[in-house]
Order: structure tokens, then C-alpha cells, then sequence
């Protein structure tokens, strides 16, 4: 997926964020949460990427 959300990581090359959805959709804000099932799915993307480009 395409995102205009690059922060810090626009200046970084090559770079790629992980999206986990926020519970009632609420992102960038003090009461953001996320479900734990999210962010272990999250962690699990993160590593397989990991081992992939090891």
C-alpha cells in the first residue's frame, strides 16, 4: 500500500513502514490504541522481513 505517511523515514533509503490498525480508527493521538493480535501480527511482518533480507 501507497502512504503519504513518511516521517523520519523519507530521508532513509531504501525504507518501509508496518501498518497495524488502530482501534476505532484513531492514529496519532494520546488515546491511539492498537488490539494485541495487531501488533503481533506487526512484530511476526517486521521479522519475517528481517530474515528475509538477512
Amino acid at each position: 500500500m501507497v502512504s503519504g505517511a513518511f516521517h523520519d523515514a523519507l530521508y532513509v533509503a531504501p525504507a518501509a513502514m508496518i501498518f497495524v490498525p488502530c482501534r476505532h480508527g484513531i492514529s496519532h493521538n494520546e488515546t491511539e490504541d492498537i488490539e494485541p493480535r495487531h501488533a503481533a501480527a506487526g512484530a511476526e511482518t517486521l521479522l519475517q522481513c528481517a530474515l528475509a533480507a538477512a
